[in-house]
């Protein structure tokens, strides 16, 4: 059954917003320091549900179908296995002594600031191998806590660093969904977007070095001198070789627990069968939040765009399109719609998806090239979905590093610096308008 576009329909994700962040900037300007753990996001959701299960069923839409449809999305369900593996992995690996191995063996090899532009080129390399910022997150983010943890650098910033390299390899890698989504809902060809995007990307790849490498310029902690095998840090390598090489996420957390397991039964004196079983299950419990909060975000947009919510979205961006002419005003148009749609969904591939057909109609009627609108959509899309408190890929890295949602994203500097870079090659001005096709 068709519904018509309705603005109430986005009313439910503002107030979850102002409830979740309204809560944390109020508990933070009385003192607390974990603000926005007062009151938690599952929590917060709730009203928002309510709110939108009623306006379904006030529009006709099947309430419960449609919200138990979300919840149970295929990509929903494969976040929370990821989530629930990552977090797995990143406490058996704590607790055989592997963080404190790689410490031991690489803290010297880098000074205090090269190691924040050295994590974001690790991360970004793994991620344009692998093509997904998850994976990259999931491999990358536990060594880098316990870097930060021995050489006194923030965590913030740390885990800020890997998720801008991780979000730099999703936007421009060939094997990317991101990527594949947006040139063929645009008609474009890979190598032509990956050129489009690379002239933009590039620039704030290199900002966010040079800015990272003045951030990082701290005192250094002595590496611990506990007695750590360098032998435990084999399975961070395995999971490293093993995404690079292309192998499904899934697969590969699954074996990196396993050889994490055994790493720490035949090299760790103290650690037993009955110590492992347990650490995959803290684990399990320390991501407990975020699968929640995931599940019930996929029902949340669900119910958004079965009410109308993301069709009077593209409605309202292409009546701006249509009523404004020129390169500048159809790609701004284009822009804002990736990153309209992947606020609501808070999923950068399904946004692409659903925008796409609309973006692809905007690019005609304003002579941008397929190659440049498959570029900006993918862009922002990503911009976004790196700095979405309550995106995944946040959400992760505030989970395994024990940080606010808010302060992930606001260390997330090569997304910033990727919608400034964006937007002046946007704006600076041509000689003469892209063709058509």
């Amino acid at each position: 059954m068709s519904v018509r576009p309705s603005v109430l329909a986005l009313t439910p994700l503002l107030v979850f917003l102002a409830l979740f962040f309204g809560a944390g900037l109020y508990y933070t300007a009385q003192g607390e320091p974990m603000g926005f753990y007062q009151l938690r996001a599952p929590v917060a959701i709730l009203p928002a549900l309510a709110l939108s299960l009623w306006l379904a069923r006030r529009r006709g839409v099947p309430p419960q179908a449609t919200l138990l449809s979300g919840m149970g999305e295929g990509n929903v369900m494969l976040m929370c296995l990821i989530f629930l593996l990552a977090g797995a992995f990143a406490m058996v690996s704590k607790g055989v002594g592997a963080v404190d191995a790689v410490v031991a063996l690489g803290l010297g090899a880098l000074p205090p600031a090269l190691i924040l532009p050295g994590l974001f080129l690790v991360a970004s390399f793994v991620s344009l191998s692998i093509g997904t910022s998850m994976g990259t997150v999931a491999a990358v983010v536990p060594i880098a806590l316990g870097v930060a943890d021995a050489s006194g650098l923030d965590r913030v910033l740390v885990t800020g660093a890997v998720l801008g390299g991780a979000m730099f390899g999703d936007n421009l890698s060939i094997i990317s969904d991101t990527t594949i989504a947006a040139t063929r809902s645009q008609g474009a060809e890979m190598r032509d977007k990956f050129r489009e995007n690379l002239k933009i990307a590039a620039p704030a790849a290199l900002a966010t070095v040079l800015l990272l490498a003045t951030m990082g310029d701290s005192s250094p902690v002595p590496a611990s001198e506990a007695a750590a095998s360098p032998w435990l840090v084999l399975p961070y390598l395995l999971v490293l070789v093993l995404a690079v090489a292309g192998l499904d996420v899934v697969l590969v957390l699954g074996i990196g627990i396993v050889a994490a397991g055994v790493a720490g039964l035949a090299l760790a004196p103290d650690y037993g069968a009955v110590d492992f079983v347990g650490d995959i299950y803290a684990g399990f419990e320390s991501m407990v939040e975020i699968t929640l909060l995931s599940i019930l975000i996929g029902g949340l947009a669900a119910l958004i765009k079965a009410t109308g919510g993301l069709d009077w979205l593209a409605g309202a961006i292409a009546r701006f399109a249509r009523g404004h002419t020129g390169r500048r005003s159809g790609e701004l148009s284009i822009a804002a719609l990736a990153a309209g749609t992947d606020a609501l969904t808070a999923n950068n591939t399904v946004a692409i998806l659903v925008s796409g057909s609309l973006a692809r109609d905007i690019a005609e009627r304003h002579g941008i090239s397929p190659r440049r609108s498959a570029s900006v959509l993918d862009i922002f899309a990503c911009v976004v979905q790196g700095v979405l408190p309550y995106g995944a890929q946040v959400l992760l890295v505030a989970s395994l590093g024990a940080l606010s949602p808010l302060a992930v994203a606001g260390s997330v500097h090569y997304c910033w610096l990727l919608a400034l870079s964006a937007l002046g090659f946007m704006l600076w001005p041509r000689r003469k308008a892209m063709p058509a096709a």
